[in-house]
């Protein structure tokens, strides 16, 4: 589907809802610390899509809530989480093999910048104060057979954070397939950087705020 939609940008949950609608049933899916872990809280039921955790589970389920809540079942942000049917544990290092081993249909994971070539950044700002956060992401950019990036299209003081290079330590070359933003979804591939979806914005005016070529593909 290629259509622009909402007249407004979009919050954190209804990004989480738009990759969520857009996962493959059956898929297997790992989502990464902080805002892509909301994206289990919006897969529809019956979708089949088993959630996998650097931490060692599989066929995790959304967030856990009241009564739901186990303080020794959490996802690898250590958010407490539910477990659906068949849900197995394992060891970390199993979890990361799995990654590593290309067992892993899509990723889903933040970033700081996302650059024109689909290079990632995420796991730090290369600020002498910022505590760096490596995890697995590394492991997932490589070993993902997609990578999905959700993100602010811009930081607080306006900084576009779709670049033409990266300018923080990167995470991985290459590897980013498709950025959702608050503002517009981004595909990645060798042809160029396509527009998809807008919220609130138009084409010309992401053109005009980004400094990277864009191809129009929100008009039929």
């Amino acid at each position: 589907m290629r259509t622009s939609h909402k007249n407004a940008p979009l919050d954190k949950h209804e990004i989480a809802a738009l990759v969520a609608g857009q996962i493959p049933d059956g898929a297997y899916v790992n989502l990464g610390i902080g805002q892509p872990t909301l994206v289990a809280d919006h897969l529809p039921p019956g979708s089949g899509v088993v959630l996998h955790t650097e931490n060692g589970m599989l066929n995790m389920g959304p967030a856990a809530q009241g009564h739901d809540v186990d303080p020794d079942l959490t996802n690898a942000g250590k958010v407490p989480v539910t477990e659906l049917p068949g849900a197995a544990y394992f060891h970390h290092a199993d979890s990361f093999a799995m990654m590593r081993g290309g067992h892993l249909d899509i990723c889903v994971l933040g970033a700081y910048q996302v650059s024109a070539g689909g290079d990632l950044a995420n796991w730090h700002t290369g600020a002498p104060d910022a505590i760096p956060a490596v995890g697995g992401a590394m492991d997932l950019a490589i070993g993902a057979k997609q990578v999905f990036v959700v993100m602010t299209l811009f930081t607080k003081n306006g900084t576009p954070k779709l670049v033409r290079k990266c300018s923080y330590p990167l995470t991985g070359l290459g590897c980013v397939d498709r950025v959702y933003t608050d503002l517009a979804v981004f595909d990645i591939a060798p042809r160029g950087i396509s527009v998809t979806h807008t919220f609130g914005t138009t084409f010309e005016e992401l053109a005009a705020r980004l400094d990277v070529p864009l191809l129009d593909a929100t008009r039929p």
